[in-house]
């Protein structure tokens, strides 16, 4: 059985949406992450063209699987994303990133299914990502906003490094819905400081293999057609062509 695997924005942040389009088809990606909502505090924010990203995809055949960052906190206004759903629709991407970062658990749960609503009437489904240092931050609080506010077109996206920086269990994913996997390595020690843990998590990840993760027993509790995007902001300075090139190299062995 083929897996589809994907490039990351994150592996390749410096390059504008556009450009990684056109990256991932060179070194052989079946489809790319796009951030086209910047993250607070990280580097490389790029304008968003959604017709050169348009001509990009067309011109090299390249699929779009999902788009980033959509964060769920305490001042969100769900109503607020739908200029984006709009370019998600026109770039035909099939999902949505989300972070859950709202202490008020049915504010967040009310929230996320508005979202879902509004992204299924765009053809878009929505993963919930959880992470250490956001409120949700384990699979199993994923899984009880799922179960707050159920939508079909809903699913948990777990990523290696942070599913082994959290108190999460292998077994737990039989029961969880997913639609892909965002896969890398990192070192098998957990840091005791959370600045740290982000740190790595944003700009000092391993490629597979190089690292201490369980990864097969990771890839082993997901489905084995599961799609897995590649996402690993390497701190060894490498061309983002070289850096793509080898983080598909390393993890074929593994998927």
């Amino acid at each position: 059985m083929t897996r589809k695997i994907g490039l990351a924005a994150l592996t390749v942040l410096e390059l504008s949406p556009q450009d990684q389009v056109s990256l991932a088809a060179q070194v052989g990606y079946d489809f790319v992450g796009l951030r086209l909502i910047p993250v607070a505090g990280q580097p490389h924010q790029h304008a968003v063209d959604a017709a050169a990203i348009e001509r990009r995809l067309a011109d090299t055949g390249m699929k779009v699987l999902d788009v980033e960052v959509f964060r769920l906190d305490a001042e969100t206004s769900v109503a607020d994303y739908e200029p984006m759903l709009e370019i998600c629709a026109r770039l035909r991407a099939s999902d949505l990133l989300v972070h859950g970062a709202d202490a008020d658990r049915a504010r967040l749960a009310d929230n996320w299914g508005r979202l879902c609503d509004l992204a299924g009437r765009y053809g878009l489904a929505a993963n919930l990502e959880p992470m250490p240092w956001v409120e949700i931050s384990t699979i199993a609080r994923a899984n009880r906003i799922l179960e707050l506010a159920p939508r079909s077109n809903a699913a948990v996206l777990p990523d290696a490094i942070h599913f082994f920086r959290e108190a999460n269990r292998l077994e737990e994913l039989a029961a969880t819905k997913t639609r892909y996997l965002q896969f890398c390595d990192a070192r098998r020690e957990k840091p005791a400081d959370m600045d740290e843990i982000r740190r790595q998590a944003r700009a000092d990840r391993l490629m597979p293999g190089e690292g201490g993760l369980d990864l097969r027993g990771l890839l082993a509790a997901l489905p084995r057609d599961l799609p897995v995007c590649l996402e690993i902001p390497y701190a060894r300075p490498l061309p983002p062509l070289e850096r793509a090139r080898l983080a598909l190299e390393r993890s074929r062995p593994f998927l």
